[in-house]
């Protein structure tokens, strides 16, 4: 494999201003991938990870809008489209994550968290899909969560959701194999904040690994995924966790 297997393929990256999707923007820069810097609200971020990935070369373009809305999505993809003529490599990491009783839980609080990780994905997949289809080539990488998959307290939605998204994910992975499309989660364990300085002991104290995970870690995972080497991974949900049980 060269250098920078990925020149000539363009990414987008949801919910890239920070920590996981940032560092996955710059890994996938690293390996020579354009990428498309994606964010809700919090446009300086975005801007300052645009100018990490020129930085290693790659081009960048940054698309600001909310998954949970479809006319965020359809822009999004249409100045995707403008800039770099397709997304090859699709990772939605953008989700929300209220903590919240479920008893006083309401339909607003529900469709906030859904509609983005859940919804918001399979609007993502919906548009950027055909692009691959004609090419041939194509990589989902979708997200869950420990948390997500055992259940999260007080975060049914999110758990919903993210179980949601699995499914999603492993029929993408049947549907889409044979147009040379692999589609696979990713389930993060603990992982320390970009600004953290330092594990929480508690936290690293129940991880097998005894420290927690950076968004490098997460970054690598999902640098290989998209990689032509991974071509026969696909329909799988691949644990970074330092080895606590899922």
């Amino acid at each position: 494999m060269t250098d920078r297997p990925l020149s000539g393929k363009t990414a987008l990256v949801t919910g890239s201003g920070r920590n996981i999707g940032r560092a996955i923007a710059l890994r996938l820069a690293q390996l020579g991938c354009n990428v498309v810097v994606n964010g809700s609200s919090d446009a300086a971020a975005c801007d300052d990870t645009a100018a990490r990935v020129t930085a290693e070369g790659a081009q960048a373009l940054v698309a600001m809008g909310d998954l949970g809305r479809a006319e965020d999505v359809a822009r999004i993809a249409e100045e995707a489209r403008a800039r770099f003529g397709a997304v090859d490599i699709l990772v939605n990491n953008a989700a929300r994550r209220p903590h919240k009783p479920f008893l006083e839980m309401t339909d607003d609080d529900w469709h906030a968290t859904v509609d983005i990780a859940l919804t918001g994905t399979f609007r993502t997949c919906r548009a950027f899909l055909p692009d691959m289809v004609d090419r041939k080539w194509g990589r989902i990488i979708n997200f869950a969560g420990m948390k997500a998959i055992k259940g999260y307290y007080e975060g049914a939605p999110i758990s919903a959701a993210k179980h949601g998204v699995w499914g999603l994910t492993k029929a993408l992975s049947t549907e889409f194999a044979a147009h040379g499309i692999t589609a696979n989660v990713i389930s993060p364990g603990q992982i320390r904040k970009e600004t953290a300085t330092a594990d929480d002991p508690a936290r690293a104290a129940t991880i097998p690994a005894g420290f927690m995970g950076q968004p490098d870690d997460i970054a690598a995972v999902a640098g290989f995924l998209a990689s032509p080497e991974a071509r026969f991974v696909t329909g799988q949900m691949i644990a970074v966790n330092g080895g606590e049980a899922t």
